[in-house]
C-alpha cells in the first residue's frame, strides 16, 4: 500500500521535530547540567534547532511533492488529524498544569521553559504517532 501525501507529510514532520526539537532538548539538558541557568543562553541553540527543523520539513515536502501524485485533503485526513489532536491534547494540558504549579513554587525559569518545550514536544510526537497509526490501521 502506497502512503498518501498526508501520511508522508506526517512522517516528515515527525522526523523534523525529533531532529530539531529533540536535538535541542538533548543539547539544552547538557547545558543545564553544566550550570547554564540563564534563558538567553539557550536562544541561539533553539534558533539553530528550529532552522534545522524547517530545512528538513521544506526539503522533505519538496521531495514528496516531486516524486508523488497530487492529492486533495479529504474528510478522512481531517478526521484523523482531529482525533489525533484530541488524543494527545491531555499531554499538553497536563504539562501546562505542571508548569503553572512550578511557577507557583518559584521553580527556576529555565526548568519551566524547558518543561513547556518538552510538553509541547511530547504532545506533538503523540499526535504524529496517532496519525500514523490511524493511517496504517484505520479509524476504529
Amino acid at each position: 500500500m502506497d502512503a498518501s501525501f498526508e501520511e508522508k507529510s506526517i512522517w516528515i514532520q515527525l522526523i523534523g521535530t525529533v531532529a530539531g526539537i529533540g536535538g535541542y532538548l538533548y543539547v539544552a539538558a547538557h547545558m543545564f547540567t553544566a550550570g547554564v541557568d540563564a534563558l538567553p543562553a539557550y536562544a541561539a541553540v533553539f534558533l539553530v534547532a528550529v532552522g534545522l527543523m524547517v530545512v528538513i520539513l521544506v526539503l522533505g515536502h519538496i521531495l514528496v511533492a516531486v516524486t508523488g501524485r497530487a492529492e486533495q485533503r479529504d474528510e478522512r485526513d481531517r478526521l484523523i488529524k482531529w482525533r489525533s489532536e484530541s488524543n494527545s491534547g491531555w499531554v499538553l494540558a497536563a504539562g501546562i498544569f505542571v508548569a503553572i504549579t512550578c511557577m507557583i513554587f518559584s521553580i527556576n525559569n529555565v526548568l519551566i521553559a524547558h518543561l513547556l518545550i518538552l510538553t509541547l514536544f511530547a504532545a506533538t510526537l503523540m499526535q504524529y504517532a496517532f496519525q500514523i497509526f490511524y493511517y496504517r490501521r484505520g479509524m476504529r
